[in-house]
């Protein structure tokens, strides 16, 4: 191989060079069109695109309010139907759950006392009365025994059974007293066979704790205050007092 000299190398560099820089001041211009081109093109596109946007826009509103429309009385009408149907299930349980009371009623024979509210009236019930029985007495005793069982009540049996009542005149007279508002009556199944607890409502009052107060016959009565000082009379310090409520303790005893 031939060496080129020095020279020729550095003329051909310089050649080479210019050809470059002609190449690179053609290819510039064209770029810069190019550009220039594809810019309003990327513009106008981008105007399109938007355009349709707003145009797709503007059909899907009308569609969806025609929807929601369309949907609105369709909904409402379903909540039509599901309360008809909801008062109609009530209608329904209710007519079943008297139908089934009433079957119930059938099913449970009548008690005395039930037989005795069909046949006798209030004014009846209010005029009755045991023969050789003092019926305030017994009226008392009967709440008196009632209301030592408390809230838990007895059977009436039993009650009949203390008092050597017939059971007739027990149920006729436990009717009374309830209708007085004295008792309450609570009907329940005792050995397979119903019957009914009486519960208090009301005690009578009764004199008999203070029938023998010395209080009542004493000739100081109306002197007698508790703000007195002795010897003044006060029952803070009466002898009389004292001996009744020690007498009353050990008979009560």
């Amino acid at each position: 191989m031939k060496k080129i000299p020095d020279k020729e190398s550095t003329e051909i560099k310089k050649e080479l060079a210019e050809l470059r820089a002609q190449l690179e001041s053609q290819t510039k211009p064209k770029k810069k069109e190019a550009k220039k081109e594809t810019k309003p093109k990327k513009k106008e596109a981008k105007k399109e695109t938007k355009q349709k946007k707003k145009e797709a826009k503007k059909e899907t509103k009308p569609k969806k309010k025609e929807a929601k429309k369309e949907t609105k009385p369709k909904k409402k009408e379903a909540k039509k139907e599901t309360k008809q149907k909801k008062k109609e299930a009530k209608k329904e349980t209710k007519q079943k759950k008297k139908e089934a009371k009433k079957e119930t009623k059938q099913k449970i024979p009548k008690t005395m006392e039930e037989e005795f509210e069909d046949q006798y009236t209030d004014e009846e019930l209010r005029n009755f009365r045991i023969e050789k029985k003092d019926m305030e007495q017994l009226t008392n005793r009967v709440c008196e025994i009632v209301a030592s069982y408390g809230d838990n009540g007895m059977l009436q049996n039993e009650l009949w059974k203390k008092l050597k009542l017939s059971i007739r005149d027990g149920s006729r007279l436990s009717l009374r007293l309830e209708r007085r508002g004295m008792i309450t009556r609570e009907k329940i199944l005792q050995n397979g066979r119903w019957t009914y607890k009486l519960i208090i409502e009301q005690v009578p009052i009764s004199l008999d704790s203070i029938q023998n107060a010395p209080c009542l016959t004493c000739p100081v009565e109306q002197k007698c205050n508790v703000d007195n000082i002795y010897p003044e009379p006060s029952p803070k310090h009466c002898e009389l007092i004292e001996e009744w409520v020690i007498q009353e303790y050990k008979r009560k005893k």
